[in-house]
């Protein structure tokens, strides 16, 4: 296997020398096996403090892949997801956040002309757990443990093969302020999954817990100018565990997301709230 658990972690320890704290950035979730892949959201970040130590994001955002046997990055419907997240930063090098997930992900049959099988539905709920280390004025170091369960239903809300995981994410991520001027950054990243899942098919059961996929990635994110907008530019080579992929330097994604950000605001107060 290209990438087995050694190597993973080498390249963990690798990537934790060089990763980071990055506000907007929303990461592209995996799109199953394929050759080119293009994930794009938009999301709205809040500041529910004046220190910005509280915060919440909500996202929608669709992604969209090739067939096995061609490149258009655009060919299929991959996934469409909604996502809100709290985040709450409570010393000035570590951070907590819980979210709730709703992802919907059409499957295609594994032979030509892999049309669409079936809709698979999943609601997630995960906690995540980071420290950012401030290497120098220009990097920041960020490694996360982010713990999820998943749980998967068909369009009609029945019974799947998979009927739940338990996934762990590590994760190393390496930011670099390019320029005061627009918030200009660069960051890239390391992020090795492992999971465990229970199946409804035949007698129920559990698989075994192991490392199941590697994703690497370099982003490009910048302010608007005059606006409250930032953008987010990347890309993400995802190398998944026993995968056809894998075989050809693993699933190439483009990423493009559009992130609001609304400045906390004090509520005000009226001459009877003074009374009382």
């Amino acid at each position: 296997m290209m990438f087995g658990v050694k190597k993973v972690f080498i390249l963990l320890s690798i990537t934790g020398f060089l990763a980071s704290f990055v506000k907007a950035q929303i990461s592209p979730p995996g799109l199953g096996d394929a050759n080119t892949a293009f994930w794009s959201a938009f999301g709205v970040k809040r500041n529910l403090d004046s220190l910005g130590k509280k915060q919440t994001m909500s996202y929608i955002a669709i992604g969209r892949k090739s067939s096995p046997d061609n490149d258009n990055l655009f060919a299929k419907q991959a996934i469409f997801v909604l996502n809100h997240e709290f985040y709450h930063s409570f010393t000035p090098h570590q951070q907590y956040s819980y979210a709730l997930s709703y992802r919907r992900q059409p499957e295609y049959e594994k032979e030509s002309p892999y049309d669409r099988e079936n809709i698979e539905q999943e609601f997630r709920i995960y906690g995540r757990y980071a420290y950012t280390f401030d290497l120098s004025k220009k990097f920041k170091l960020k490694n996360t443990v982010r713990q999820e369960f998943r749980k998967f239903f068909d369009a009609d809300f029945h019974k799947v093969d998979e009927d739940f995981q338990l996934r762990t994410r590590v994760k190393s991520q390496l930011t670099y302020n390019l320029s005061p001027k627009n918030n200009q950054k660069l960051a890239i990243s390391t992020e090795a999954l492992f999971s465990i899942s229970h199946f409804n098919e035949h007698d129920q059961h559990w698989n075994s817990f192991g490392y199941r996929e590697l994703r690497l990635a370099a982003y490009y994110m910048f302010n608007i100018p005059n606006s409250p907008f930032t953008v987010d530019i990347g890309y993400m080579d995802d190398l998944i565990r026993g995968s056809r992929s894998i075989h050809h330097g693993g699933v190439h994604y483009f990423a493009a997301d559009l992130i609001w950000n609304i400045p906390y605001k004090k509520r005000e107060t009226n001459d009877q709230d003074h009374l009382d």
